[in-house]
C-alpha cells in the first residue's frame, strides 16, 4: 500500500475547517456591511458593500452574485426569529396572535431595512415595465405565505381549501413592513398601537370566517383563491415577511 499520497484526516479536518471559517467570516463581513447599508435606509449595491467590507469586487460576487441576491440574504437575517417561530398549541386566533407579537416588533427594529427592501422590489416592478430590468434576478417575496397558512393550520379542517385561502391572504394585509407603513407613517401611531390595530383586524378576520363555518357560507371561487391553491407550498421569499 503507498501511503506517501495518503492525507491526514485531522490535518484535511482542519483544513476544510480553516476554509468554512474564513468563508464565514468574510460573508459575515459583506452582510454587516449591507445591513448597515440598509439601517441607513439605502440599496445596497454588491461592489458597494465589497468596498466597505474590504473584498474584491470578484470575491463578492462568488457569495452575492446579484443585488436581489445579497438583499435576499439581509432580509432572512433581518427576520431572525420571525422564521424561526414556531406555533403554539391552540387555535388559529391564538397562532396568528402570537406570530405577530413575535413579528411587528422584529420589523420594527429593522424598519429601515424592509423599507429598503420594499424600495428595491418597486424599482424592480417600474423596470420590468419599462423593459430596463436586463438580466438583473427579480427580488421576490413571500415568507408571509408560509407564516400565515401554518399559522392558520386549525382552520383547514373548519373552512373549505378555498375559504383558508382566503383567511390566510387576508391576513397577509395586516402582517409585514406594509402594516408600519399604514399605522405609523401615515396614521402616526406609536409601535404598541400599530399592533394593537393589526391584532385587532386579524381576530375580526379569523372571526369572521369562522362565522361563515357556522353560517354554512362558503368561499366564492376567485382568480386569486385559485391562483393560490398550492401556496402552503409556495417557495419561501419575504419581507417582514
Amino acid at each position: 500500500m503507498v501511503v506517501s499520497h495518503q492525507r491526514n484526516p485531522a490535518t484535511t479536518t482542519q483544513g476544510l475547517g480553516a476554509e468554512r471559517g474564513a468563508r464565514a467570516r468574510t460573508r459575515r463581513l459583506m452582510l454587516d456591511a449591507a445591513i448597515a447599508l440598509m439601517q441607513s435606509g439605502l440599496s445596497p449595491s454588491v461592489t458597494g458593500v465589497a468596498e466597505i467590507a474590504g473584498v474584491s469586487r470578484a470575491t463578492a460576487y462568488r457569495y452575492f452574485p446579484s443585488e436581489a441576491a445579497l438583499v435576499h440574504a439581509v432580509v432572512d437575517e433581518a427576520l431572525g426569529p420571525i422564521l424561526e417561530w414556531t406555533p403554539s398549541h391552540g387555535g388559529a386566533g391564538e397562532r396568528v396572535a402570537d406570530l405577530l407579537a413575535t413579528a411587528i416588533p422584529r420589523v420594527e427594529e429593522f424598519e429601515a431595512t424592509f423599507k429598503a427592501s420594499l424600495r428595491l422590489s418597486l424599482d424592480q416592478w417600474a423596470q420590468r415595465r419599462a423593459g430596463t430590468l436586463g438580466s438583473e434576478p427579480l427580488f421576490t417575496r413571500g415568507h408571509r405565505v408560509d407564516l400565515l397558512m401554518n399559522a392558520t393550520a386549525p382552520l383547514a379542517g373548519k373552512l373549505t381549501h378555498g375559504q383558508h385561502l382566503r383567511v390566510a391572504q387576508a391576513l397577509s394585509m395586516v402582517f409585514g413592513i406594509e402594516v408600519l407603513n399604514v399605522l405609523k407613517d401615515i396614521w402616526g401611531l406609536t409601535l404598541e398601537e400599530a399592533q394593537g390595530v393589526a391584532q385587532w383586524a386579524a381576530a375580526a378576520l379569523i372571526n369572521a370566517a369562522e362565522a361563515e363555518t357556522i353560517n354554512g357560507q362558503s368561499a366564492k371561487n376567485n382568480t386569486a383563491t385559485e391562483r393560490t391553491q398550492d401556496a402552503s407550498v409556495a417557495p419561501t421569499r419575504e419581507v417582514g415577511d
